[in-house]
């Protein structure tokens, strides 16, 4: 939320050009949860249920949302998306046909890609943690919060300026459409750093065993092993297979949910180093930062007061959407979904978790519907997870857009190719 209120003339500027719909007010203002609470993917789901129930406590014990001088009661509706992108579909039925749903969270990925056309039929906003879900045929999809996988480019810069004697890189992704994106990403950020890419493996969505993947990337003598953006538990089950075969290289990852674990488990001497994206909200570099997320060290007391071992990379993401979708909601003086989605894109910069940001990703994504501004590089330092710098996206994508779109193409992930990509699940090698 944000620290102060839109001034008059915000106010003024938004409700003097966009409808009104404020007359027809609900008694209380739903909003729909639609991500993995079950499956492979569950840490980037429950957590960030978890998160924003203490969002929805936190405004509800304020009295609820501020509208034209009334106050509602916020209420949130979670439903499974699991694996299977039918079940999603199913489910983001029932949160429709029983609520008036004014804004609808989601991961993404193919499970949010079955809802999404729905949503914007219907011009119901929703919500996705993955820019490469948006096309123009989605236009009230949005990625506010999270600007997977662009933002990996980051973390791959700071490597390359910081440990030039790093020059040769493995890397793995499942193929699906969160590996998919990611493994294009981060070939354009190692291709723009002049890093070789010895070995790649794209294993099934399903998963495949961490011998398989890591043993044909350790074979080409890598000083960078890649997990791009595994699901978590094979993360950890291929970090434990890189200790056991004594690599002592750079390990990059995007995320790191749980490292912990990683560190009393292999070592603090082992992780030391280890590069992903992620911080914890106790960091004292976010102290310093122009940082737009309510008291972030006090959400993330209070979130692990509640679930203690539970903070994971997504539990603060889907409430920091909340506060920038509550931010519009005020300068629209409405909940209404397309309202509330013009005052975003009408009033000038906006702000993410990390500061100022700009709308971007028509050049990818055929619509300027993401958020892209400054990231974290994030690096373990004996045994806690530790900001080593805020890294610009927007900077990097000046530079080289045309590489992330042509190794984007490569893997049929424009939008355009999505729409009819094959996707194989058979475990692949390649050495480039």
């Amino acid at each position: 939320m944000p620290a102060e209120s839109p001034s008059f003339a915000q106010r003024l500027a938004v409700t003097g050009v966009l409808p009104r719909f404020s007359v027809a007010m609900p008694r209380s203002v739903d909003i729909g949860f639609l991500a993995p609470l079950s499956g492979q993917a569950v840490a980037w789901g429950l957590p960030g249920l978890q998160g924003c129930r203490i969002w929805e406590q936190w405004i509800n014990k304020a009295g609820g949302l501020m509208i034209d001088g009334r106050r509602y009661p916020v209420v949130l509706h979670a439903r499974d998306s699991g694996d299977d992108p039918d079940a999603a579909l199913t489910n983001a039925h029932d949160l429709l046909r029983d609520h008036d749903i004014r804004l609808m969270l989601m991961l993404g990925g193919d499970a949010c890609r079955a809802v999404a056309r729905e949503l914007s039929d219907r011009r119901i906003l929703g919500s996705t943690l993955l820019p490469s879900d948006l096309s123009p045929d989605t236009p009230y999809l949005l990625a506010p919060s999270e600007v997977h996988p662009v933002y990996v480019v980051t973390g791959v810069d700071w490597l390359a300026r910081t440990r030039p004697d790093l020059r040769r890189v493995a890397l793995c992704a499942q193929q699906d459409g969160m590996g998919l994106p990611s493994l294009a990403t981060y070939r354009a950020a190692f291709k723009a750093a002049g890093i070789e890419i010895v070995k790649e493996i794209q294993y099934p969505a399903a998963g495949a065993p961490a011998g398989d993947i890591v043993r044909p990337m350790l074979d080409a003598a890598p000083d960078i092993l890649c997990w791009c953006t595994s699901y978590t538990p094979l993360v950890h089950a291929m970090t434990d297979y890189a200790h056991a075969a004594g690599f002592t290289g750079q390990i990059l990852s995007c995320t790191l949910d749980h490292y912990d674990r990683l560190v009393a488990r292999l070592g603090p001497d082992f992780m030391e180093g280890v590069t992903f994206q992620f911080p914890d909200f106790d960091d004292p570099a976010l102290t310093e930062k122009a940082f737009f997320f309510n008291q972030p060290k006090a959400f993330y007391d209070a979130f692990n007061a509640a679930h203690p071992g539970g903070w994971t990379a997504v539990s603060w993401e889907y409430a920091a959407i909340l506060d920038i979708w509550h931010a519009a909601v005020q300068k629209a003086g409405t909940t209404h979904p397309t309202t509330v989605f013009a005052a975003m894109k009408q009033l000038g910069e906006v702000t993410h978790a990390f500061g100022a940001a700009e709308w971007w990703g028509k050049a990818l994504f055929g619509i300027d519907n993401v958020l892209v501004g400054d990231w974290p590089v994030v690096t373990i330092k004996q045994g806690r997870a530790r900001i080593a710098e805020f890294g610009s996206v927007p900077a990097w994508l000046r530079r080289h857009e045309n590489l992330l779109r042509a190794e984007m193409d490569a893997l049929g992930q424009m939008w355009q190719q999505r729409l009819q990509r094959d996707t194989s699940v058979e475990l692949t090698t390649r050495s480039v």
